[in-house]
């Protein structure tokens, strides 16, 4: 197998703690925010940041859909992951900034598929992801400056 990886990054004109709330906050923010790529979305525990058990399926092609089930962890401030239990899908999410102003890393990384699969998987999957999340953190900028 080999690891797949698309990394997408935005800053914003927000403060750090105000960002970090709402990246955490998966029953109101995030529901907001998802593209159209997402749906069935569904928080099953928790719902603020770490213990956070979130549901969704992830329309990345027309014939790809990856049904998550994702367990959040914050292994530090401003980091948060969230692992699927389906699948070896890890996002990571990593908030830096100041008072009046922050940034937003987001990581996903998979073992992709071998063999000339894996080479189209490896050469196209990440800027899909990448498009998509960064949908998602346009919307994002969007919630914060309404």
């Amino acid at each position: 197998m080999n690891q797949v990886q698309a990394v997408t990054s935005r800053s914003f004109a927000a403060p750090v703690d105000a960002v970090r709330a709402a990246v955490a906050d998966y029953t109101g923010t995030r529901s907001k925010i998802l593209p159209a790529n997402y749906s069935e979305y569904e928080v099953r525990e928790g719902g603020t940041g770490a213990g956070t058990v979130v549901h969704w399926k992830l329309q990345a092609t027309k014939k790809r859909v990856r049904d998550c089930l994702l367990d959040v962890t914050e292994p530090q401030p401003g980091t948060l992951v969230e692992a699927d239990r389906n699948s070896t899908l890890v996002t990571t999410w990593t908030v830096d900034g100041s008072a009046d102003a922050a940034s937003v890393r987001v990581a996903t990384t998979w073992e992709g598929a071998n063999g000339i699969g894996g080479f189209f998987e490896r050469t196209f999957a990440p800027a899909g992801l990448r498009t998509i999340h960064d949908e998602l953190l346009a919307n994002l900028a969007k919630h914060l400056n309404a």
